[in-house]
């Protein structure tokens, strides 16, 4: 499964990067699958691996405050393995057409 996710302490202002590489931070030590972009974090594993890496993700950033807004989309296809590399491989092939 693909999940992609944005971790967000709130109260704690404008400026939340320091909370959210603490986030990303786990999910780079977790060894699984991932990118970052400016939004989200996509993360790719089983179920119980990636939602533990999401609850750890979470709980690094609520030393930076009593409120943290989660969103999770999770796109859950049986078989599938290398799916982040192999949807932009398949996206940027028809962008090349």
């Amino acid at each position: 499964m693909i999940a992609a996710f944005s971790v967000t302490p709130l109260g704690a202002g404008e400026d939340v990067a320091e909370a959210v590489a603490a986030a990303v931070k786990v999910v780079r030590a977790s060894g699984l699958p991932n990118r970052t972009d400016a939004m989200f974090t996509s993360i790719e594993g089983e179920w119980d691996e990636v939602m533990a890496v999401i609850k750890q993700a979470v709980d690094a950033v609520k030393p930076f405050a009593n409120r943290v807004s989660t969103v999770i989309k999770i796109d859950d296809r049986a078989g599938v393995t290398d799916g982040l590399t192999r949807k932009m491989a398949s996206l940027e092939r028809h962008l090349a057409e």
